[in-house]
């Protein structure tokens, strides 16, 4: 990639990230080191940094951030088809449909935001990423505020929905990149360094010993001291 640059100062520093086509690629690392930023990059969306390199075959990218960023005033069938609405495309409600019905809210079509659960609200999100189809999706911590199930059965249904497709994950979560990902980097002022990950299937079960172990590799690769 290059260098990333806030503000004339260098953030970042000899980004090179290889994210495999149809795989799951964590980026972890410090808050405020610039992972939300190169999602967000990635997704071509216009961000404070400048990126002095190139990102190469992302194609067409949608982005599910940790705020549901759901419209208050529609329910959830509208909240899901709001790309096609604001493309000026007819909607796709049958689709919407089955993939609420899929996700577990079939009888909630109508609801507003407010009357779901924080884990329905994800799950309403994570539809209305699906149903774009896009080939390559960052997901910027989009299960961090849920609780520690809710969050486990969300990792559960994003690989099982996004197998197949090219998944950026951006999270501080070491369990969750153990069980959800095939490789990860870790970003600090250092640069980029890839991290060990399962050679499994994913996703891993919690309780899987490999898991576990790569879980405690990863936080002390976090650790500020870590070498």
């Amino acid at each position: 990639m290059g260098d990333l640059i806030l503000n004339g100062r260098p953030l970042l520093r000899g980004l090179a990230l290889d994210c495999p086509q149809g795989r799951w690629t964590a980026l972890m690392g410090p808050s405020g080191v610039g992972k939300s930023t190169l999602g967000r990059i990635s997704a071509g969306l216009p961000v404070a940094a400048q990126l002095r390199g190139r990102v190469d075959g992302t194609g067409a990218v949608t982005l599910m951030g940790q705020q549901d960023q759901l419209l208050p005033w529609a329910d959830a069938l509208a909240n899901v088809t709001i790309g096609a609405r604001l493309r000026g495309q007819p909607p796709d409600r049958d689709r919407a449909r089955a993939l609420l019905a899929d996700l577990g809210l079939s009888g909630l079509e109508a609801r507003r935001p407010a009357h779901l659960s924080g884990g329905q609200r994800q799950r309403v999100a994570l539809a209305r990423t699906l149903i774009e189809d896009r080939p390559v999706v960052v997901l910027d911590e989009p299960f961090s505020a849920l609780d520690a199930g809710t969050r486990a059965q969300m990792q559960d249904l994003a690989a099982r929905h996004l197998a197949g497709r090219t998944v950026i994950l951006i999270t501080h979560d070491p369990l969750e990149a153990a069980r959800l990902c095939h490789a990860a980097w870790l970003l600090d002022t250092r640069g980029t360094r890839a991290l060990t990950l399962p050679a499994t299937p994913i996703p891993r079960a919690l309780d899987d010993p490999q898991v576990l172990a790569t879980q405690g590799a990863l936080f002390r690769s976090l650790m500020p001291c870590a070498a």
